[in-house]
């Protein structure tokens, strides 16, 4: 019987999926298997021990210590894709109210709202008041090419803007969907200072913190406009609010607002509403379930942000699961011990993702205590554990 930990309310639709034969789900729970979040802040909370897995209904994994559970093989899942249309569409949405002045509009109609007999004559005075560009003909920058700026950037193309993408890391998977009349800009530089907008899809680390800054904003267009619906920390807020105020950015559309955006009047704060749909809170909840239940049960892993995609057909009687850190010899000196305790090995994955590797070894027979004990104490192992069918 596996136990998961629900850190906050998970769609039905996903808890559905873990068999109650085998899986005890509640959110107080003792030595928990592993723990389903959304938004909840791991940061403070004590990891049992007993945790194997931790897995986010979402992309964003900020909520959750990553470096300490990788030096304790925890396996951090996250969601991607799982929200990328309900992002995608509050991103043309955002292209739309930081371009047409559509919420300057509304507000001044609810000002005026009780003169009913002036009101045609004085929306005929002050429709010019709220005048924007149209998107056709313009050009959009995407940062950041993953599940979300594809789709933006595909979808962009639609309403007639001319659409340039940066992504230097972009995945083999994203430039399949990524539709080949996207002009690929070879430096964030270049994509800043011909793009009207600017549509930010990445996320937020140490390299990407304060990426678009005051030395930024001023190779971009005058009047340009700046979507950010991924991380608030991508920002230099300071920067872009005397961006603001100046004239040099004639508007901000964020999902991520603090007192002080709130207060500047070109800034257009949503209250981080990108995955807030049925939809996504849906699909996010059936990936992170599905990922749990195949490591779990299969020691499979899928979209993990600190260990390796592994992934090996559990047809051998045993299976045998073990992280490590990526130095040399790892697998050798592990097989050596295996095949000292006349262990047979039927097949065996090893993989590696920056500091970790992760290795799924069947065989023919169980591997007993006290060679799983020798595996983990060889110097890199950081957690052994079997699994039968």
């Amino acid at each position: 019987m596996f136990k998961i930990q629900t850190m906050n309310k998970i769609s039905p639709l996903g808890l559905e999926l873990f068999p109650r034969d085998r899986y005890e789900v509640a959110s107080e729970i003792l030595s928990p298997d592993a723990i389903l979040v959304r938004s909840a802040d791991l940061h403070s909370l004590n990891i049992p021990n007993s945790v194997l897995a931790i897995a986010r209904a979402g992309a964003g994994v900020n909520n959750i210590p990553v470096p300490a559970c990788s030096d304790r093989g925890i396996v951090v899942f996250n969601t991607p894709g799982g929200n990328a249309n309900a992002v995608k569409e509050l991103a043309l949405a955002g292209l739309l109210i930081a371009s047409r002045n559509i919420l300057g509009g509304w507000n001044w109609g609810a000002s005026v709202a009780g003169r009913a007999d002036e009101v045609p004559e004085l929306v005929e005075k002050e429709k010019s008041r709220f005048e924007g560009p149209e998107l056709r003909g313009k050009t959009l920058g995407v940062v950041g090419l993953g599940a979300i700026g594809v789709m933006v950037a595909n979808d962009a193309l639609a309403l007639g803007m001319r659409v340039m993408g940066y992504d230097p890391y972009i995945s083999v998977e994203a430039a399949w969907n990524l539709s080949h009349s996207v002009e690929r800009a070879d430096t964030l530089e270049g994509l800043l200072t011909r793009a009207d907008y600017v549509t930010l899809h990445l996320p937020l680390g140490d390299t990407t913190r304060g990426l678009l800054d005051a030395e930024k904003f001023r190779l971009m267009k005058r009047g340009a406009r700046i979507i950010n619906l991924a991380r608030g920390g991508l920002v230099n807020e300071a920067d872009i609010i005397e961006a603001l105020r100046s004239g040099r950015l004639a508007s901000y559309v964020t999902d991520f607002p603090t007192a002080e955006l709130l207060a500047c009047e070109k800034a257009i704060c949503i209250p981080h509403l990108g995955a807030s749909t049925p939809e996504a809170e849906d699909n996010c909840a059936v990936m992170a379930v599905r990922q749990l239940m195949d490591y779990l049960e299969s020691g499979i892993i899928k979209n993990s942000v600190n260990f390796p995609r592994c992934k090996l057909e559990f047809r051998s009687p045993c299976r045998l699961l073990v992280a490590n850190r990526n130095i040399p010899n790892m697998v050798g000196q592990i097989t050596t011990v295996l095949a000292g305790g006349s262990i047979n090995i039927t097949d065996l994955i090893n993989h590696h993702h920056n500091e970790y590797a992760y290795n799924i070894i069947d065989t023919e027979q169980a591997v007993p205590p006290e060679l799983m004990e020798k595996i983990a104490a060889i110097e890199g192992v950081i957690r052994v554990r079997s699994l039968a069918r």
